[in-house]
């Protein structure tokens, strides 16, 4: 009798972790993989005051045309990861375990970057659900402006493939959901250490000529 007891836990156990993962999540794949390396460049950025950014707040220099800009924050609960924050999409969004928010600091770049593309802003964000005195943003090494919650800069992943999902949640151990303040969200994480997609095919990822990004 007892070890029907037991069999029922382990199995309970399994079906907890299955339910957690997040839609189209490969545990299979993902159980062996290694950390994710990214280029860590120094960390030269400098930092803008964390202002309000209501959208009473004067607008900043104007950025690039090319450039996609997140337009909105959106705070807000879903089921089973918890608090989130998403952009004016729908896209969750993370934060990397080797920026640092005091001073904020994006480390982030090259081939990461394609991996995981900054919030970009403006300096005028929309915000729902994330107090403004939580918004700032720091400027990349590219001249850009990438939103900030509580210091951390903030990113999208193209591993999630539609708004809502979090196939980014713990890749290499170092990024993680980020909720309304700031903090990691550690509701939800998947078996194993998954590893982080490749970076788009017409950016060259092929040449290992030193981007430092390994996957």
């Amino acid at each position: 009798m007892a070890q029907m007891k037991r069999t029922v836990i382990v199995a309970s156990a399994m079906v907890a972790l299955t339910a957690c993962a997040p839609a189209g999540y490969d545990g299979a794949n993902s159980s062996a993989a290694e950390p994710v390396a990214v280029a860590a460049a120094e960390p030269t950025a400098t930092v803008e005051p964390e202002a309000s950014a209501s959208p009473e707040a004067p607008a900043a220099d104007a950025p690039p045309a090319d450039v996609d800009l997140t337009e909105k924050l959106v705070g807000k609960s879903v089921a089973r990861m918890g608090k989130v924050v998403t952009d004016q999409d729908g896209w969750i969004l993370y934060r990397f375990d080797k920026d640092t928010a005091d001073p904020p600091s994006s480390n982030c770049v090259d081939k990461c970057a394609e991996v995981w593309p900054p919030a970009l802003t403006d300096g005028n964000p929309e915000l729902t659900g994330v107090s403004d005195d939580k918004v700032g943003s720091v400027t990349r090494q590219d001249g850009t402006r990438q939103l900030t919650i509580a210091g951390w800069p903030v990113y999208r992943y193209i591993g999630d493939k539609k708004p809502g999902q979090w196939k980014g949640q713990a890749v290499g151990g170092t990024w993680f959901v980020v909720q309304p303040d700031g903090k990691k969200n550690l509701s939800c994480l998947p078996k194993g250490t998954p590893k982080a997609v490749a970076p788009p095919a017409d950016s060259g990822s092929n040449d290992a000529g030193g981007s430092g990004y390994s996957y």
